[in-house]
């Protein structure tokens, strides 16, 4: 007898064989399910995929669309170059990642080995400039100035430079017509990355990995536009990859033109008297600081009075555009962004934000009438104004006696400013203020559209600052535990004005209104918004948000969109104020603060208005501010470190106005020799095969310019460039300075 079943099988291989079942069953309904998710759930999207295997995409690229200036000449366009480029995925097949053939490649480009292997390094945060920040799969440009040699040799001998490719493309050109730069309002390009693809991805602009795209200005502002849309081939292939057939074509639609307001010809002057002014001021000794200006920065805002439109925006320092064409090299890009560039990029019309100094004083004057002061009032213009023990003096020490408020904008007195912004807060309850206080001088500044952006189509505008109340209790809050660590009661200036911040920096103290008055302490505004207000007063009122598209138009002709000035509001100023300022600011052109650089000047024929400034910067040397303006347009100009408005400023923006209306040095008008007497009207014409004609621009229109402004009988200078005549009072006029000692609960002196 035996325990053995008949089977031959013991209850243990029974279980085992049990379990494989179950395992084989589990294995099979598995890929049941699998099968089932592939072919049925899933099937139609997989099919797609899988025709792609035998259907390969050949891109084209469009050709990117053209900036114009207003009367159509190319500011930005496109030329044919011959474009070396290395396939990243066919180095890295290669044992050494391909850095032989990169470095056969650099010899016959006549490029640093070096050089040449940094361009195809993908950017990462720890990997410097040059390297490629585009998609890792699509071509990597080594150069665009290729001669035709060069590319022969590279396509003759293929087998030496695999992954290598020599072709001809349409790259942008930045072409500065009449030297004109505009740098900083036409931006750059460079490649596409993979997240802006995947982004971008179910937008209705995808991108191709072949784009460029636009990093700054109005490449940027106005991408979508011009970038167009890429063509894609698609080819049947074999398994062999060899082409049977066209499956699908998209044609490339080029990208649609960019008509702006910039005259370049006025674009030139402007960016040519900016410069020379600074190097100017150089010249100019500052006996306060007991060494030259240092005169380290600038803009320079041409604008439309009556439409907002940008004629001209010039930035010093500046660079040329076209270093970023084909890839960027090491050294140009540290001179771009090193410590020691003083940041060309900057668009420092929009970006450069400091205090405006006495130009702030048409939104004190708007203020105080607010406030019920009467415009045609009598306030006490004296020499200084003293709160406690502290002394704010006015400029020079100068005292006019008992005047109205537009005297005091046309001899621009501190201390009857002073006087109207401390009255002002003793209303409002002085340091401990009112439950709801009036604040007139703050609200007005937000009404002129300061402390936000103006709305500008470019990118990256500043907001400026308006130190209202909730400001400062927000600065307070962000800052007041570095103050209580570093504020000393006895300790240096700056130690005491950190004591005082940390004590009661929340609070609206004396010192700060009467600062504020006259456009010191925490205020700061940029040129652009100094543009749209002066712009304003102008126009009767409207402030506009400033622009410089002017028209997108499409390749062929058929499209035109219009882009319409826009208005951000109306002045709180009415029209006999408006008036009243306007009699003003002609005073300070003809007898005021800035006569002594616009003598001569045809006043009765072509009325100019102007307000200087003279900003304290705590630790540097004075800004200089000049605002004007005439019924055509408001030009705005600001040096850093330069001196006072009108001495830094003031022939430069002279010489501005005369190239604009054909004024020459003695005041005679030519209007042969004016480049825009009245603004551009309408668009550039459009040709019947979708090309916009262009105007005529000189080779150098400053140039001419100066040829043209000089007296006929005037004696050339042989110490000044040709063309140019001494400024009969030339030099800079002593630069304003106020006591300023720390004082407790009474305010202090924030310079900024």
């Amino acid at each position: 007898m035996t325990n053995i079943p008949e089977t031959g099988r013991t209850p243990r291989v029974q279980i085992r064989l049990i379990v494989l079942q179950i395992l084989v069953l589990s294995l099979l309904g598995t890929l049941g399910g699998r099968l089932w998710f592939l072919q049925i759930r899933n099937g139609q999207q997989y099919a797609k995929e899988a025709s792609g295997n035998h259907v390969q995409q050949v891109v084209q690229p469009a050709v990117r669309g053209s900036i114009l200036d207003a009367r159509g000449v190319p500011i930005a366009d496109n030329e044919t170059r011959l474009v070396v480029s290395a396939s990243r995925t066919d180095l890295l097949k290669m044992a050494d990642d391909g850095k032989a053939v990169l470095t056969k490649l650099a010899g016959v480009l006549g490029l640093k080995p070096q050089d040449v292997i940094q361009k195809v390094r993908l950017c990462d945060a720890q990997t410097p400039q040059p390297c490629w920040n585009g998609s890792p799969y699509q071509p990597i440009p080594i150069t665009d100035k290729a001669t035709a040699r060069q590319a022969l040799q590279i396509r003759e001998r293929s087998e030496d430079f695999p992954g290598i490719t020599a072709e001809p493309e349409a790259v942008r050109r930045y072409a500065a017509p009449g030297k004109s730069n505009a740098a900083q309002v036409l931006g750059y390009l460079s490649p596409v990355t993979d997240d802006e693809i995947t982004k971008a991805k179910d937008t209705d602009s995808p991108y191709l990995r072949s784009d460029q795209v636009g990093r700054s200005g109005l490449e940027r502002e106005y991408d979508k536009a011009l970038r167009g849309k890429a063509g894609v081939t698609r080819y049947e292939v074999d398994n062999l990859g060899r082409v049977i057939g066209k499956a699908k074509s998209d044609k490339a639609e080029p990208g649609a033109n960019l008509v702006t307001s910039i005259d370049s010809r006025v674009q030139r002057v402007a960016e040519y008297e900016l410069n020379y002014a600074m190097e100017a001021a150089r010249t100019q000794f500052d006996k306060i600081t007991g060494e030259n200006y240092k005169a380290d920065s600038g803009a320079v805002v041409v604008m439309e009075a009556k439409t907002g439109r940008v004629v001209a925006m010039a930035s010093n320092p500046t660079y040329d555009p076209n270093a970023w064409v084909g890839g960027i090299s090491g050294k140009d890009y540290n001179a771009l962004t090193g410590k020691k560039s003083n940041y060309p990029l900057l668009n420092r019309a929009i970006q450069g934000q400091s205090a405006p100094g006495s130009t702030f004083k048409v939104v004190s004057t708007a203020a105080a009438v607010q406030a019920g002061y009467a415009f045609d009032g009598h306030y006490p213009c004296t020499s200084s104004y003293s709160v406690g023990s502290q002394v704010f003096k006015n400029f020079e020490g100068e005292n006019f006696g008992p005047i109205s408020l537009g005297r005091a904008l046309e001899v621009s007195c501190d201390t009857v400013f002073y006087g109207l912004a401390d009255n002002e807060w003793k209303k409002d309850g002085g340091i401990n203020p009112k439950k709801t206080p009036k604040d007139y001088f703050y609200k007005t500044a937000h009404q002129f559209g300061l402390g936000k952006e103006t709305g500008i189509d470019l990118p990256n505008e500043v907001t400026g600052r308006i130190p209202d109340r909730q400001w400062k209790l927000n600065y307070w809050k962000a800052n007041k535990d570095a103050w209580c660590k570093t504020g000393k009661k006895n300790g240096s200036y700056v130690q005491r004005i950190e004591y005082e911040n940390c004590l009661e920096g929340n609070k609206m103290r004396e010192g700060d209104s009467i600062n504020y008055s006259i456009g010191q302490g925490d205020t700061l505004v940029t040129p652009i918004q100094e543009a749209a207000i002066y712009s304003a007063v102008s126009n009767g009122g409207t402030l506009y948000a400033p622009t410089i598209g002017k028209a997108i138009v499409s390749a062929d002709g058929k499209s035109v969109q219009e882009i319409k000035p826009k208005v951000n509001g109306k002045l709180p100023v009415s029209k006999a104020t408006l008036k009243g300022m306007n009699e003003a600011f002609a005073g300070v052109v003809t007898r005021g603060t800035a006569a002594w650089k616009f003598g001569g000047w045809p006043q009765d024929k072509i009325p100019l208005h102007a307000k200087t400034g003279t900003a304290e910067v705590y630790g540097k040397q004075t800004t200089s501010w000049l605002a004007t303006y005439s019924k055509d347009y408001a030009i705005i100009m600001t040096i850093s470190q330069a001196g006072t408005g009108s001495g830094a400023s003031g022939e430069a923006v002279r010489k501005i106005y005369n190239a604009l209306y054909g004024v020459s040095a003695d005041g005679a008008i030519d209007k042969k020799n004016a480049l825009l007497p009245t603004p551009q009207k309408g668009l550039p014409k459009i040709q019947s095969d979708g090309t916009i004609a262009s105007g005529s621009i000189s080779k150098d229109p400053a140039k001419d310019q100066q040829a043209s402004q000089a007296p006929k009988d005037a004696t050339p200078d042989p110490n000044l460039p040709a063309g140019t005549t001494a400024s009969p009072t030339a030099g800079n006029r002593v630069t304003r300075r106020r006591t300023a000692r720390p004082q407790k609960r009474r305010g202090k002196r924030i310079l900024t």
